[in-house]
């Protein structure tokens, strides 16, 4: 699925690009098929009440999820979480509830038959042994939306923070649903970034969670980062190490994704990352 220079470059600068990954056929798809798990979402006892006391609403302004159980809890399930500007100073919604919604999360990709079918594609597989994962497992599935006019940011972070193994194994499949453009809050990416130190780290014990230090480098600015305005259908490949972020979406367009994060099972997966398979089946892709 790569070539030699897509493999040089991975490993070079952190990161690749293989536009037209998905058809535009399969990019709609998996929107409608999001949208159905919101339309039946939105429209719950529990929607309403989880935004306002904020267990639903996703921000990465603050990482404590302790005693979060709607969110620690969907490790295994599949949930819709707010943005965080999604009710106005009267606790309502500031646009139609759909339109509000942050992401889906985190076990799309074996509970819902659409994106299970997508997640495991056996191209995926191929690509994870190309970069030298033996065991490639899926640990984690999301659909962003990036609203239009309330799409938040999300700052620089690195996804080994969130999925700890030993050694280092995490990469991200970041698939681009629509385009990606500046103005409605693209991906950027620090390339060769992942030549540095893993700055933090997100543990939980029990209920409670913590992020721990590690490292004190700074995160990139615009200076040090790089845009990556993408088509639909667009597949990028990151390190686990390489610091990324998506700046804020104030345009009337969403930008919509779905990301797979996965490990290799050969590496020790730490006991204090949050998302750990309990219930679930881990599995890889169907070409193992």
């Amino acid at each position: 699925m790569m070539t030699a220079d897509d493999i040089s470059r991975y490993q070079q600068d952190g990161f690749v690009v293989i536009p037209q990954f998905l058809s535009t056929e399969q990019c709609e798809a998996l929107k409608m098929r999001a949208e159905h798990v919101v339309e039946k979402w939105v429209v719950s006892d529990q929607a309403m009440k989880l935004a306002q006391d904020q267990s639903a609403v996703f921000t990465t302004e603050n990482n404590d999820r302790t005693n979060n159980h709607f969110f620690l809890d969907s490790a295994e399930n599949i949930r819709c979480f707010f943005e965080e500007g999604a009710l106005d100073s009267e606790g309502k919604f500031v646009q139609e509830p759909e339109q509000c919604i942050n992401k889906i999360g985190h076990a799309l990709h074996e509970l819902d038959p659409v994106f299970e079918a997508m997640s495991h594609d056996a191209r995926l597989g191929v690509i994870a042994h190309q970069l030298g994962m033996a065991e490639p497992v899926i640990r984690q599935s999301m659909y962003i939306f990036k609203q239009p006019r309330i799409g938040g940011e999300i700052h620089w972070h690195q996804d080994a923070t969130f999925f700890f193994t030993t050694p280092q194994s995490v990469v991200t499949y970041w698939f681009a649903i629509e385009d990606a453009t500046l103005e409605n809050g693209c991906l950027w990416v620090e390339p060769k970034g992942h030549q540095g130190p893993l700055r933090e780290v997100f543990k939980r014990t029990g209920d409670a969670t913590d992020m721990e230090s590690l490292d004190r480098m700074p995160w990139p600015t615009d200076v040090g980062g790089e845009p990556m305005p993408v088509k639909a259908g667009t597949l990028i490949c990151f390190d686990g190490l390489l610091p990324h972020y998506s700046a804020p979406n104030r345009s009337s367009r969403s930008r919509q994704a779905y990301t797979l994060h996965v490990t290799d099972n050969a590496a020790a997966y730490s006991e204090q990352n949050w998302i750990q398979t309990r219930e679930l089946p881990l599995r890889g892709f169907n070409d193992q």
